[in-house]
């Protein structure tokens, strides 16, 4: 399980996965389809996102099968910025296709 802010077009995300990777070809290919084509992404620890979340992570969590590959956990940039440090964050991703 891999957990990542996002930084999209309209600003960054909190995404759960049920994939190895955050470059993992068909995860990709789902962000794609929900509309985020290109993006920064950095990989945040799961123990981090599960304390700063709660109990809506434990629910988000729940629905995150193998089969579901990917759930939003948050999309409130204001929020997720409030919620994780800069100096949180490792080396970035950067996807465009």
């Amino acid at each position: 399980m891999k957990a990542g802010i996002f930084f999209t077009g309209s600003g960054p995300i909190v995404v759960l996965t049920s994939y190895a990777s955050l470059t993992a070809p068909n995860f990709v290919e789902k962000l794609a389809a929900k509309g985020i084509g290109k993006f920064i992404a950095y990989e945040v620890a799961m123990e981090d996102v599960k304390k700063k979340y709660g109990k809506h992570f434990e629910v988000i969590l729940k629905d995150l099968h193998q089969s579901d590959d990917l759930r939003v956990l948050d999309y409130d940039g204001h929020r997720v910025f409030r919620n994780f440090t800069l100096s949180q964050l490792g080396q970035p991703i950067y996807h465009e296709p």
